[in-house]
């Protein structure tokens, strides 16, 4: 019964040691966890400062151009009623010419 009973003694403290490794090791695994979960708050931070900044950027982007074409399209109107304008003054003195040619022999 001696022997078995050194037996069973070494057993459980082997049991023993064995258990306090695996809490150790869940301990460790529970800190590699949280750790990687903060340097992954950190990438997702990052990440989103990073879409707003392009966003941003972006928008700012568009702004100018929807810009550009507002003051490219008022000079094209500005020059369409430019030469609408001449044209129609043109016209006009034809028509008086015209006129006065009927109304003077």
């Amino acid at each position: 019964m001696d022997a078995s009973s050194r037996i069973l003694s070494e057993l459980a403290t082997r049991e023993q040691a064995l258990d306090a490794q695996i809490e150790a090791a869940r301990q460790d695994a529970a800190r590699e966890i949280e750790a990687a979960e903060a340097q992954a708050k950190v990438v997702i931070q990052g990440a989103q400062e990073q879409v707003r900044a392009m966003t941003h950027s972006r928008e700012a982007e568009m702004q100018a151009e929807a810009q550009s074409i507002r003051a490219e399209a008022a000079a094209q109107a500005a020059s369409q009623a430019e030469l609408t304008h001449s044209r129609s003054d043109a016209r006009m003195s034809q028509a008086v010419e015209t006129i006065l040619r009927a109304v003077l022999p």
